[in-house]
């Protein structure tokens, strides 16, 4: 069973499949969305350019970041199937930076027909309402992660999180690197927790999954 005051993301009320995720949008507006492709590094806007569009990705990982003193802090990792960005609906302007992570293809849909169709179907307006509430609720989860102290704790905590359908299985997007800077690790600690996991038998690494062997 899981450690007390976390509760997996398939075990509440917010949980949205991957078909209801996109129902809310309107073929015409799908019909009008266009692909951007951007290799590793790319920006798709910076903080301050005007919002015009909302975002899915399509194939591999985007970053929204801001910048303090220099140093960039990642707001939110959005993967395949993701939205991201949805703030732009009812923003003048983007508030932070949008970097591929990876080579990968966005698809962009644009403001003005989409908050057109909300005003003129309110039922879609609901349904897009309720992929925002399960985005609020991940990123509750995230926050509280943050305040977990420990590394090992902050650890495992995303792990029972983030894993799939079997309960066990987490598959890693990205690197090592990318995982601790989405928990707000150094890569040594992440390194030194995901090995003391190891060593007491809670987690083994399959190639690019992790996986949880016994209950905690």
């Amino acid at each position: 069973m899981a450690e007390p005051g976390i509760a997996r993301l398939g075990e509440t009320d917010l949980e949205v499949s991957a078909d209801e995720t996109l129902a809310w949008l309107p073929q015409e507006v799908r019909a009008r969305s266009i692909v951007r492709e951007l290799d590793a590094g790319a920006h798709l806007f910076r903080r301050g350019d005007r919002a015009t569009a909302i975002f899915e990705v399509e194939r591999g990982r985007l970053q929204l970041i801001r910048y303090v003193d220099a140093r960039a802090i990642v707001l939110h990792t959005a993967n395949p199937g993701g939205l991201f960005a949805e703030a732009a609906l009812f923003s003048s302007t983007y508030h932070c930076d949008a970097v591929a992570a990876v080579p990968s293809r966005v698809r962009v849909y644009p403001k003005r027909p989409l908050l057109v169709a909300f005003r003129a179907e309110p039922e879609r307006g609901q349904r897009f309402t309720a992929v925002l509430a399960h985005e609020i609720h991940r990123l509750r989860a995230r926050l509280e992660e943050r305040n977990i102290r420990g590394a090992r704790e902050r650890v495992l905590h995303h792990l029972l999180l983030a894993a799939g359908e079997d309960s066990r299985t987490v598959k890693l997007d990205g690197t090592l690197m990318d995982l601790a800077t989405e928990i707000g690790l150094t890569h040594e600690a992440l390194y030194r927790a995901l090995a003391a996991l190891s060593r007491e038998g809670v987690i083994e690494r399959r190639g690019t999954e992790l996986r949880l062997l016994k209950p905690v």
